[in-house]
């Protein structure tokens, strides 16, 4: 018998900041939204486990979608995208998913992301509560990790936005964030994303995960989580962004929930699946219950 993935995937046409964007995205399940946010430079590939988890899909709509210059949605067309330096701005990520949840006409998703996508989860808690009924912070904190704050753009371009250092060099370098409790199939597929990055996208990326993405305590203290639940989980792994950075977080949001997740690192859905909905699967459960 052939065996399929219970996954669709379709382009849509959102329009931001005036330019029309033809992005992809996958889904599978039913019942309430859930959004799923990728990590700076990779693509929505990273929750196909997700995906094909029935006790997810049985109850939610998971929704995965590339943001564009990522995976399968391509550049703008239309716009001369080669002559522009490629940067990801915080109004830029925030007004994506709200576009996406407007075209499909979602009621209130939940919104999950994970790196970027978890800073991302904390900014729409805190800007546009009204638009979700919880998010789910993977690796989210009030900013990231001081490591490149002080090298400015430039120095990430240099780094990151070499034509010396290819895309296979990339992946690689995210081993550096992984557990080592990891499998290494799991390990290989995280590189393989990352080693299908256009070009200057991960460092584009990153104007958001560390500058862009920067929360202050006040911020964190007016965030409502009576309007906006808003859910951490962070790997005791992850050097960029500590379970200790998380708590910081936590401790300011009133009735924010947060959980540090054990032999789990930086890119925890794709690490070890089987771990991560370990953590997860209450978060969900909680939601629907509230719902």
């Amino acid at each position: 018998m052939t065996k399929h993935d219970p996954i669709t995937g379709r382009y849509v046409y959102l329009t931001v900041e005036g330019i029309e964007y033809r992005v992809y995205y996958e889904e599978a399940g039913q019942g309430i939204p859930l959004i799923v946010g990728h990590t700076a430079g990779s693509d929505g590939r990273q929750y196909r486990h997700l995906l094909c988890d029935e006790e997810v899909t049985r109850n939610y709509r998971v929704i995965a979608f590339d943001l564009p210059y990522h995976g399968k949605s391509l550049p703008p067309y239309g716009v001369r995208w080669w002559e522009q330096e490629y940067n990801m701005t915080k109004a830029r990520m925030i007004a994506f998913p709200n576009a996406l949840s407007d075209a499909l006409g979602l009621d209130r998703p939940v919104y999950m992301g994970s790196s970027m996508g978890g800073h991302l989860a904390c900014d729409l808690a805190s800007t546009c509560p009204e638009r979700y009924r919880a998010t789910i912070a993977v690796e989210g904190a009030l900013r990231s990790a001081v490591e490149y704050v002080d090298v400015g753009m430039a120095g990430i371009r240099k780094e990151f936005d070499n034509p010396n250092v290819n895309r296979t060099s990339i992946g690689a370098a995210m081993m550096l964030n992984i557990s080592p409790y990891s499998p290494e199939e799991n390990v290989r597929e995280i590189q393989w994303e990352y080693a299908c990055g256009g070009p200057g996208i991960f460092a584009g990326d990153l104007l958001y995960y560390y500058y862009e993405h920067n929360m202050s305590d006040d911020e964190a203290r007016a965030i409502d989580t009576s309007k906006c639940m808003l859910y951490l989980l962070t790997g005791e792994y992850d050097p960029n962004t500590s379970p200790k950075e998380t708590q910081a977080l936590a401790d300011l949001v009133p009735g924010a929930k947060f959980w540090p997740m054990k032999q789990l690192g930086h890119f925890p859905v794709t690490e070890d699946y089987t771990k991560f909905r370990q953590y997860l699967l209450p978060i969900l459960e909680e939601i629907k219950a509230n719902s």
